[in-house]
């Protein structure tokens, strides 16, 4: 079900359009008969699913990616008065989820061209600092980091990777698919991403210490193996994926290398399009698969072309606008040694366009025809 609702929206196109399948209603109705709402069989059957999907060994389901995020970095024993490297160019959340675990999130720049963490600028922090317990790349709109580099610097200082794939369901470096580089990964299940749950998130790993802590931490702190459902080892959270939400993701992760598939030939048709433009369109890195998750172009005109999308009935958006350690709830606690300018500048000249697998030929070509039009009018 991809279906516009509103008539006024008919001739709009939009930014996101989750696909949700009609046999999720028969897996929502076998999950109602199953009785077991907050959790049981269908959750421990999408985590097995997922994780295999990843290819690790275990995956703990959660209810959404911050959640997922926090728990993660409980389960690694960050504690206060640890720092942990990660961007200053990625939703909130995932600075967000260091401070909740009682860390210091310190920023290290960006490559401007791939606008994840650059390896050489957290070796430049780490240089300055003898705090760092851990790093915490993101995997930004469906491409993964240099996640190679950044584990062997984390091997050469004793540090736990945990990569936030929130926005890289399905993308990989040299045939391996994000979420089994580092010590846990993170996944987002938002209905804006490349497959959703309507709202859920999950930890994978290969460590069995760290998927077991998971488990207890989003349980309320239960015993792992404890005599009874009240025996609890730690201070935990209710972050517990509902059965309803798994049964709707283990529906999308069947459908999701066909939507990963037409996301590239969307991003394909732009490449192809749009390459004579007075924009830098996204990069593919050697070795890497781009799941575009955003299709995010790079132009001085971008809030002058966003508007001009916007009047155009053509969705855009910028992710994103202020780096994290300009955000007001920073102000205090930002530990930027460095003005970070890539991702300064990233946030001054990105804008993302529709690239999700409901587009049609029509919206495709809209898309390019309003582009177009814009720069050939100045």
């Amino acid at each position: 079900m991809s279906e516009t609702t509103d008539p006024d929206l008919d001739d709009s196109v939009r930014i996101a359009d989750p696909s949700i399948d009609t046999d999720v209603i028969d897996r929502i109705e076998s999950a109602l008969e199953e009785g077991a709402l907050a959790d049981g069989p269908e959750v421990r059957a999408f985590e097995s699913e997922f994780g295999a999907y990843c290819r690790t060994d275990h995956a703990v389901a959660t209810s959404n990616g911050t959640t997922a995020l926090h728990a993660a970095l409980e389960a690694l024993d960050v504690e206060d008065g640890d720092a942990v490297i990660t961007t200053p160019f990625s939703f909130v959340a995932s600075a967000n989820a260091i401070r909740l675990a009682g860390a210091t999130p310190v920023f290290a720049d960006i490559d401007l061209e791939t606008y994840t963490l650059d390896p050489a600028d957290v070796e430049r922090v780490l240089a300055e600092r003898d705090d760092v317990v851990g790093l915490l790349p993101v995997h930004l709109y469906g491409l993964a980091a240099d996640i190679s580099a950044l584990c062997e610097l984390a091997d050469e200082h004793d540090l736990f990777v945990l990569e936030d794939a929130c926005q890289a369901h399905g993308a990989a470096v040299r045939g391996d698919r994000v979420g089994g580089f580092g010590d846990a990964a993170c996944f987002s299940f938002y209905p804006t991403k490349n497959m959703t749950t309507g709202e859920g998130g999950i930890v994978t790993t290969d460590r069995e210490d760290v998927a077991e802590r998971v488990a207890s931490y989003v349980n309320h702190g239960r015993a792992e193996n404890g005599t009874g459902d009240y025996d609890h080892v730690r201070l935990g959270h209710n972050y517990r994926m509902t059965a309803l939400a798994a049964a709707i993701g283990r529906s999308q992760l069947e459908r999701l290398p066909a939507f990963n598939e037409q996301r590239r030939e969307n991003a394909a048709y732009y490449d192809d399009r749009l390459a004579d433009l007075p924009l830098e369109t996204p990069t593919e890195p050697d070795g890497y698969r781009h799941v575009y998750h955003q299709y995010t172009v790079r132009t001085d005109d971008r809030d002058a072309l966003a508007e001009g999308l916007a009047a155009r009935n053509v969705d855009a958006a910028i992710y994103y606008e202020t780096p994290i350690h300009r955000q007001p709830a920073y102000e205090t606690v930002s530990t930027a040694a460095a003005e970070l300018p890539r991702a300064q500048r990233a946030a001054e000249t990105v804008l993302s366009v529709p690239v999700h697998p409901a587009l049609s030929e029509r919206d495709r070509r809209a898309v390019v025809e309003e582009i177009y039009d814009y720069f050939h009018n100045q």
